[in-house]
């Protein structure tokens, strides 16, 4: 039955996501107009080359730039619950996912039973654990009360900081293989 439950629900997400999808779309600040071009611009002619070592960029206070490493993908360091786990970021993901490992290394302890709920991912069903954050922070932007999961050891490479993270932001936008995160 929960997991019937658990299914309809998902279903009725994903129907609702694909009927509101232009304003999630334009809530998260994914859509541009003809307006922002000239303001990415020059927002790219100032910004510096990065090198391997510096994949962040601090701007105005609450913004934070994120160049693509070699492989394509947002890569950083983030605080979570106060301690320091590399995450790539995923706007593809609807939840933050932690490695157990991170998990632990943010002060997260978990039991076997803990991993109530499965979920469908790029390599099959997974347990995870639900969990919230009681912080995560990249630079100065800070999320407080963030859900999460955390998947069993082994299955998963690197924790994911998706949606349940980002769509707490003012501002998501992906340009020339930088991404702006603003609080």
């Amino acid at each position: 039955m929960k997991l019937a439950a658990a299914w309809a629900v998902m279903a009725v997400m994903g129907a609702f996501t694909l009927i509101h999808f232009d304003a999630i779309r334009d809530t998260l600040g994914l859509k541009l107009e003809p307006a922002d071009f000239g303001a990415l611009a020059s927002e790219r002619e100032s910004a510096p080359t990065p090198s391997q070592e510096d994949t962040v960029a601090r701007g105005i206070s609450g913004t934070v730039r994120l160049h693509a490493g070699q492989n394509g993908h947002f890569e950083t360091t983030a605080y979570i619950n106060g301690r320091p786990v590399e995450v790539m970021v995923d706007t593809g993901a609807s939840m933050v996912a932690l490695t157990w490992e991170d998990a632990r290394r943010a002060g997260i302890f978990l039991r076997d039973n803990d991993f109530k709920h499965k979920v469908s991912t790029a390599n099959g069903t997974a347990r995870v654990a639900a969990v919230t954050l009681n912080d995560v922070a990249i630079e100065d932007i800070r999320v407080h009360n963030v859900r999460a999961v955390v998947a069993e050891p082994g299955n998963l490479q690197t924790t994911l900081l998706g949606m349940t993270f980002l769509s707490q932001l003012s501002r998501t936008e992906m340009s020339r293989g930088v991404l702006f995160l603003e609080r």
